[in-house]
């Protein structure tokens, strides 16, 4: 049964999501943001923040962090939810930010991909109106407006060919071309319709989740690469018909393998430049391990004699098995950034392999992580909190969740609301920046100061508590 769809493209305009609202705490760390450890850092990293959805049972957030591991804007994902795939992309010109968030990640999903323009208001929530669940695994923003996403099916199937009950189920792997915001479906590819059951290495179960499809992306051709965790196999697919062009890897790999290059579990295909594959290899497929450790690796793909070389590997000093998830991003200064998924590392190496930069999102993981340029604006004001301290001291939060801008804040103390006056000026320490004076004021305010030391936000004055 073939169900490849191709839709004429609609312009659809934009609808602020009803729910938007911008994040911002209103109160002393109502927001508490996972700790990070970072083991070690350079100035020769590449700009720009770093991106992660750190995740536990129970617990996830978005979170953007500066160099030194401290959180410039965190939101906590409500009702036991999780979050994935939150970077920066570019939407009718401008960047925004984009995320997955649902239910069941790794399994069977039920969520929907956001989108939250620089004021932290989200301007977009995608839903497919084929009726199928978004899974968490890529939304992927494309040139011409639309969105990349996959999702997840079950469907009822015959499991005999690979020793499992003729009346079981299948969890196939569906590609879909989404209008945005609209969700409807412009191109629809199923994994059922060209890759068999018998190519998987899960062990059989019902639903039989055979090909975990984790990644889609663009070649350099403008033809699309899929990654499959259960058949280990990297695809090319006709972007016009569907069809498979060539498979890399797995049980009926197009291509022979030079040594190292051969990889399992992989995540996150990306074409590096014509003919080369950069992916994610987990070296373990969560049942068998074929590596010491995971890898980002370069695959140099001979299209002509089918033959794929190992081009060049990154692995962790320390060595890191990451037994699911994980991703790499080519900076624009050469280096690339490595995040190791369950493993919940996140480095930098620069292009001779050094190790420039490393931390731990303490008993969290992050599906992926990236470094991306980001100027956030939130569209309220500062938040100020004072109070005293059981040694009296006076104790000021500074906050303002998202902003990017802020370098230093000042404080203004006062014994009356009318009559406050500058009694410090602190370097901006993350989203919410406490100082400590000795004062007896009873009202007190912060202003937000960029780099020149511009006032560029300031707090309604608040009573010292």
């Amino acid at each position: 049964m073939r169900r490849f769809l191709l839709v004429a493209a609609l312009a659809v305009p934009l609808s602020p999501a009803s729910n938007a609202a911008t994040t911002q705490p209103t109160r002393v760390n109502a927001l508490q943001p996972p700790p990070v450890i970072v083991r070690s850092r350079s100035d020769a990293v590449a700009p720009g923040y770093l991106f992660v959805a750190p995740k536990s049972f129970g617990a996830s957030a978005l979170g953007i962090l500066d160099g030194r591991g401290r959180f410039v804007w965190v939101d906590a994902i409500p009702n036991g939810e999780q979050a994935t795939d939150f970077r920066v992309q570019s939407y009718r010109g401008q960047p925004v930010l984009t995320w997955w968030q649902g239910k069941g990640f790794g399994g069977l999903t039920s969520g929907a991909d956001y989108i939250m323009d620089s004021s932290y208001r989200v301007i977009a929530t995608l839903h497919p109106d084929s009726g199928l669940d978004l899974d968490g695994h890529e939304f992927r923003l494309t040139p011409e407006g639309t969105a990349l996403t996959l999702s997840y099916h079950v469907v009822p199937y015959d499991l005999s060919s690979v020793g499992g009950p003729r009346d079981a189920q299948v969890t196939e792997g569906v590609i879909e071309e989404l209008a945005v915001p609209s969700g409807h479906v412009l191109w629809q590819w199923h994994s059922l319709d060209h890759v068999p059951v018998v190519d998987s290495y899960f062990p059989v179960e019902s639903p039989y989740d055979y090909f975990h499809v984790n990644s889609i992306s663009y070649d350099t051709d403008g033809n699309l690469l899929l990654s499959a965790r259960g058949t280990s196999t990297v695809y090319k697919i006709d972007r016009r018909n569907g069809v498979v062009i060539w498979r890399l890897g797995g049980k009926r790999s197009d291509f022979v393998f030079g040594p190292g290059a051969r990889f399992t579990g992989q995540h996150d295909a990306i074409a590096a430049a014509p003919d080369v594959i950069r992916l994610f290899d987990n070296g373990t497929d969560g049942a068998t391990q074929t590596e010491p450790q995971s890898r980002v690796i370069w695959i140099n793909l001979d299209e002509a004699r089918r033959i794929a070389t190992l081009a060049r590997q990154l692995t962790h000093p320390k060595v890191v098995l990451s037994q699911s998830q994980g991703n790499a991003e080519t900076l624009a200064n050469g280096d690339t950034l490595v995040g190791w998924g369950s493993a919940g590392e996140v480095s930098e190496f620069d292009p001779q392999g050094k190790l420039l930069f490393d931390a731990q999102l303490v008993g969290r993981d992050t599906y992926r992580a990236y470094r991306l340029e980001w100027s956030g604006k939130p569209d309220v004001p500062p938040l100020a909190t004072a109070r005293r301290s059981r040694r009296r001291a006076l104790v000021v939060h500074a906050i303002w969740n998202g902003a990017t801008g802020v370098a230093h804040w000042k404080i203004l103390t006062g014994g009356t609301a009318a009559k406050l006056v500058a009694v410090r000026t602190v370097p901006w320490n993350g989203f919410d920046t406490t100082a400590k004076l000795t004062s007896r004021a009873r009202y007190a305010k912060v202003v937000a100061l960029d780099s020149s030391g511009t006032a560029i936000g300031e707090s309604p004055i608040v009573l010292v508590r």
